[in-house]
């Protein structure tokens, strides 16, 4: 539905932008999209660090047309790199 975007090191799924159909449940790698009510408390501040992302750049209306966001929340900025 053209609701995630793409940080520096993450994707990010605008909650308002987002119509929770599923479409992206199947094919995420690492099995991390929760509907809002049921993210595990492991994952809170993971949740709250997506909806913050979006503080200064609201609504683009569709990631597809926005392109790559250059930063990160500073949750995911501090993290160290992963092996890949």
């Amino acid at each position: 539905m053209d609701c995630i975007y793409e940080g520096d090191r993450m994707l990010y799924i605008h909650p308002d932008e987002c119509i929770d159909c599923g479409a992206c449940e199947p094919v995420c790698p690492v099995e991390a999209i929760y509907y809002e009510d049921d993210v595990p408390d492991q994952w809170a501040e993971y949740y709250n660090a997506n909806v913050d992302f979006f503080d200064d750049i609201g609504a683009p209306g569709g990631a597809a047309s926005h392109g790559v966001i250059p930063r990160d929340h500073p949750l995911i900025a501090r993290l160290p790199p992963q092996n890949q």
